[in-house]
């Protein structure tokens, strides 16, 4: 177990926000020209970093595939040729279809019509969707969805245990109630929120952090 000290104060969710936001400014997330553009970002996006998704949905792009009606017609291993750039392509490329498959089998793949449905229920449909679990779920009903709910991601975990707010060992759930119990459900709000989190986690607060110039640091 890392015994390693960090720099700790009782700092509230809503501090850790007001410090981001004047830090960061306006983030401006999920990066997507369409609803269903940002969750086939929110898919490939998996075990990678964002360049990489961007050339595999510019692959798509340029190669006029990046719709649901055209993905759905595609072999998996065509669309796993597209998402190359996105790495564990073959993996992505079925995962990215059981999506599709669920969208244009439920909703006719239609992102608008899917939006209608209950959060909590849509949830739960899209947990059972294949390759996708919590972080991708709720990534995908936040910012393609509009709904109010907290993505809780490896940045989240690590930020919030190393400030002692919740140990690092806590559940998914566990995490998210902490921002659904504090806050409105306010889909602006969390959409920012997590946003501020990942670039404060990929800037300070690394594996190995850099708290010295940290916008966190109280200390």
């Amino acid at each position: 177990m890392n015994k390693k000290a960090y720099p700790r104060r009782d700092l509230s969710l809503k501090a850790i926000y007001d410090k981001l936001s004047s830090f960061y400014g306006p983030q401006h997330w999920w990066p997507g020209d369409t609803p269903f553009e940002v969750a086939v970002g929110a898919i490939l996006t998996q075990n990678t970093n964002w360049n990489n998704v961007e050339k595999a949905i510019r692959n798509l792009k340029e190669h006029r595939v990046l719709s649901a009606k055209v993905i759905h017609g595609l072999p998996v291993d065509e669309l796993a040729f597209f998402i190359r750039p996105s790495g564990y392509y073959n993996i992505k490329a079925r995962r990215l279809r059981a999506f599709i498959d669920y969208l244009v089998g439920c909703y006719g793949g239609s992102m608008s019509r899917m939006k209608k449905g209950n959060a909590e229920a849509l949830r739960k449909e899209l947990l059972s969707v294949n390759g996708i679990g919590q972080e991708t779920a709720d990534s995908i009903l936040l910012y393609a969805l509009g709904k109010p709910v907290f993505v809780i991601d490896a940045y989240t975990k690590r930020i919030l245990s190393r400030h002692g707010i919740m140990e690092i060992s806590a559940s998914y759930d566990e995490y998210q109630q902490l921002f659904h119990r504090d806050f409105d459900r306010d889909v602006a709000l969390f959409n920012e929120y997590h946003a501020l989190l990942v670039m404060v986690g990929k800037d300070y607060c690394k594996p190995e952090p850099r708290c010295n110039n940290c916008p966190l640091r109280t200390a």
